[in-house]
C-alpha cells in the first residue's frame, strides 16, 4: 500500500499569509503534504480572492450562511472532513473553534501566536493587542509560537517558537513586522516535523 500524502485545510478570515506560505511551500514540494480546502469566516477577505484566483477550494462558513453556531461549527467539521483534511492550520483565524471541530481533529489543528507562550496569551489576545502587551511589560524578548489548540485560548502543547529582539524604541508596528517577518518559515518548519512523525 502506498502512503497516502498527508493533507493541510486551512481556517484564515483576513489576508491569509500564512496559508499562502504554507500553500506556496506545498506547490514547491518543500512540504510533503496535499492541499484540501480553505475556509473562511470573510467572503471578501484578501485569501478569499487569492484562493480564487490560484484555483484553491474556498468555502465560506460563518454566521452569516449558519446563524446557529452549533450548525456553524458543523459544517466546519464536515467541509474539513470532505477535504480528507488530516491537519488544520490557522492562518489568522479570528473565531473560535467550536466542540465539533476540536473534537474530530484533537492535536490537529495549528496555530501561530505572535508572542512566546505561555507570556501574553489567552482569551483577547491576538494581533495588535499581543504586540502592545509586550511592549507595556517591557520585554526584551518577543517571537512567534506554532501551538496546537484545545477549548482553552492559547493553551495548547507549543510544537516550536523563534525569538525576536525587543528594542527600546520599538512600536506595535516595527515590532509586529518583525515577528511577522519570521512566522512564514517557523510554520512550514514545524508543520515538516509533524508531517514527519504522521
Amino acid at each position: 500500500m502506498v502512503n497516502r500524502k498527508p493533507t493541510l485545510s486551512f481556517l484564515a478570515s483576513h489576508g491569509g499569509s500564512a496559508a499562502k506560505a504554507i500553500i506556496h511551500a506545498i506547490k514547491n514540494h518543500q512540504l510533503n503534504a496535499n492541499i484540501g480546502v480553505v475556509i473562511t469566516n470573510n467572503e471578501n477577505s484578501a485569501i478569499s480572492q487569492w484562493c480564487l484566483e490560484n484555483t484553491i477550494k474556498i468555502i465560506h462558513i460563518s454566521a452569516l450562511t449558519h446563524p446557529n453556531s452549533d450548525q456553524e461549527d458543523k459544517a466546519i467539521k464536515d467541509a474539513l472532513s470532505v477535504a480528507g483534511t488530516d491537519y488544520v492550520i490557522l492562518s489568522g483565524y479570528m473565531k473560535h473553534i467550536k466542540q465539533q471541530t476540536l473534537a474530530k481533529f484533537s492535536n490537529k489543528i495549528l496555530n501561530v501566536h505572535p508572542a512566546l507562550l505561555p507570556k501574553h496569551g489567552g482569551q483577547g489576545m491576538y494581533g495588535d493587542r499581543v504586540h502592545q502587551a509586550v511592549l507595556n511589560a517591557k520585554e526584551t524578548i518577543s517571537g512567534a509560537s506554532i501551538h496546537f489548540i484545545n477549548e482553552v485560548y492559547d493553551d495548547g502543547p507549543v510544537i516550536a517558537q523563534q525569538e525576536v529582539p525587543v528594542y527600546p524604541n520599538d512600536t506595535v508596528d516595527t515590532l509586529r513586522q518583525r515577528v511577522q517577518a519570521i512566522e512564514p518559515l517557523l510554520y512550514i518548519k514545524s508543520i515538516a516535523k509533524i508531517l514527519d512523525t504522521h
